[in-house]
């Protein structure tokens, strides 16, 4: 049985739609150069990873004479909260709670993330703490 289709981003993936992310439409040829000397990808690999996330709707294209240029189709933010609902649910059982105590009971929070945590917690208006 052929493993089941999944919309989050491989690590593969993430690289490359960080790269678009950060500059914009881009041919399979630029990716390639744009990913690092040290772990520099096939061009072959590129474009069949560039044609999985436009199947998944990350990314479009355009062809401009014989090239594609290949655009993020999805904001990075966008995907991040894609991202973080996936887990949220694998992980937590939609538990917001559950995500929140697993951060804090990890030992690797820093007294500089708990303070803007705090902050973030006592800053969200009341009407939308209450809803959930």
């Amino acid at each position: 049985m052929p493993p089941k289709k999944s919309n989050t981003l491989t690590e593969a993936e993430l690289r490359l739609m960080k790269i678009l992310w950060a500059r914009g439409e881009s041919a399979v040829s630029d990716l390639v150069a744009a990913t690092s000397e040290k772990t520099q990808l096939a061009y072959t690999s590129v474009l069949t990873t560039i044609r999985i996330l436009e199947r998944k709707g990350y990314v479009v294209h355009r062809q401009e004479g014989r090239a594609f240029l290949y655009s993020p189709r999805v904001a990075e933010q966008e995907a991040s909260k894609s991202e973080i609902r996936n887990v949220l649910q694998r992980f937590f059982g939609n538990s917001r709670e559950r995500l929140l105590l697993s951060l804090l009971g990890d030992g690797q929070l820093t007294a500089k993330e708990l303070k803007l945590m705090k902050k973030a917690i006592a800053e969200t208006p009341e009407d939308t703490r209450e809803k959930r």
